[in-house]
């Protein structure tokens, strides 16, 4: 006698994949609260918020985990924390977000001698540079 029922409705049901994301290390189940980066230009492994969605190249990790973890030697951690975040962007990050469009929208400035852009750092608000980041100073200071 031949079913007629579809495979699918004959499945048994799964609870193996979870809507929820998971540690990314080898046997740990806990949930995931943390992604984990590495910019390997810069030698820096960066532990900040979970990522809005699993990326291929980054790392989910349970709180446990990224209280823990360690940079091979001559790497950097640097660790973001949304302690007290907006959960909305604020007219701030804004502007901020509008301004760096513009800024990278408008075409590099010439020196007098014909050579690239001007002298690097000559953005006021610019504090300090590691590879392609910038640190920024606060508007109030």
């Amino acid at each position: 006698m031949v079913s007629r029922r579809s495979p699918l409705k004959s499945a048994v049901p799964s609870n193996i994949v979870s809507p929820v994301r998971r540690c990314s290390r080898t046997a740990c189940g806990r949930p995931a609260v943390a992604t984990l980066t590495y910019v390997y230009a810069d030698s820096t492994a960066v532990l900040g918020p979970l990522a809005t969605y699993a990326e291929p190249h980054c790392y989910d990790l349970c709180a446990e985990h990224g209280q823990r973890l360690t940079a091979p030697r001559g790497w950097e951690v640097v660790r973001l924390t949304d302690g007290s975040a907006p959960a909305q962007p604020s007219g701030d990050d804004l502007e901020a977000l509008a301004n760096a469009v513009r800024e990278a929208a408008r075409p590099p400035e010439r020196s007098p001698d014909g050579g690239g852009k001007g002298a690097r750092g000559a953005d006021p608000m610019e504090v300090g540079r590691r590879g392609h980041l910038r640190v920024l100073r606060s508007p109030e200071s």
